[in-house]
């Protein structure tokens, strides 16, 4: 396309929907290996892979060889900053960020999920945000903190992470945000999103109803969460980052049933950005905008 140079409008195109990834977690018990098979049978723009206590999740080699397999790239990394992966990649919780930047890079990966620090990782929270802005200098890997949640008991919270678990007024220049936490946490997503703004750079799509302290990520549909209007928010925002299904699919009763529910995961995906308006426009000096309802 040849840029106009008077300020006019060149002609209108369609910008490229957000790829639409599956998390390797969404496919638990179930190893990695899996969640690739899975992924392109049914049609998946690309893997985020949890990095976990499953060792071919920690391979580099082994995960760029499932890649090349089945054409399946690996769009993001989950650094392992769960309690059960505390020893994964050592114990040390920059080091799991160095690490997670490193393999992001060699696979060709957008994006390092990282969540907050918790509350004991004192030393690692003080100089959390810096730390991470500085290492952020250092690379095109985006480091993505994701929203969490506090935990509640007896009608009180119980904060888990330092400098807190909702990200909105935190200094941190990426944000994933994910809407089965929202629904821990009693969130209002789509205020999350607004209040973020550009600093949204990822998407952790699930279902939750928030009834308890449960971290339920259901199939999107199956909760209370504004999963569909969240999906046509972005798109009509003309959000270019990654829509990740991140759910929990622990009791299908064989993989058939799995791969229904992360079927139906991506056709709810696919048909809420569809929904919106998806026709833009180029200026002259590169700013994509929206040209109206196609």
């Amino acid at each position: 396309m040849t840029p106009q140079h008077n300020g006019a409008y060149s002609p209108a195109l369609r910008v490229p929907d957000a790829p639409i990834t599956l998390s390797t977690a969404s496919v638990y018990p179930e190893k990695v290996p899996s969640a690739f098979e899975i992924a392109a049978l049914l049609g998946y723009d690309g893997i985020e892979v949890m990095v976990s206590t499953d060792a071919s999740s920690q391979d580099l080699n082994v995960l760029r060889r499932l890649s090349d397999y089945h054409q399946v790239p690996i769009k993001s990394i989950h650094a392992p900053c769960l309690l059960l992966t505390q020893r994964v990649w050592g114990r040390e919780p920059w080091g799991k960020l160095v690490r997670s930047k490193e393999v992001a890079e060699e696979l060709g990966a957008d994006v390092v999920v990282v969540h907050p620090p918790f509350r004991w990782q004192r030393d690692y929270a003080k100089e959390f945000v810096e730390g991470l802005a500085r290492m952020q200098d250092e690379t095109d890997v985006l480091f993505a903190v994701e929203n969490m949640f506090p935990l509640k008991a007896r009608g009180a919270e119980a904060g888990m992470y330092l400098p807190d678990w909702n990200p909105v007024d935190q200094d941190y220049p990426h944000v994933t945000l994910d809407l089965s936490h929202t629904a821990v946490s009693g969130s209002d997503a789509l205020g999350m999103a607004a209040g973020l703004g550009d600093r949204l750079r990822h998407i952790h799509l699930a279902d939750g109803v928030g009834i308890t302290n449960k971290d339920e990520h259901l199939v999107p549909g199956r909760g209370n969460q504004p999963c569909g209007p969240m999906l046509e928010t972005l798109a009509e925002s003309g959000f270019r980052g990654h829509i990740v299904l991140e759910v929990n699919t622990r009791r299908a009763s064989s993989r058939a049933e799995r791969m229904e529910d992360l079927a139906e995961a991506l056709a709810f995906a696919r048909l809420h950005l569809a929904a919106a308006d998806h026709t833009w426009q180029v200026t002259s000096g590169g700013e994509v905008t929206r040209r109206g309802a196609r």
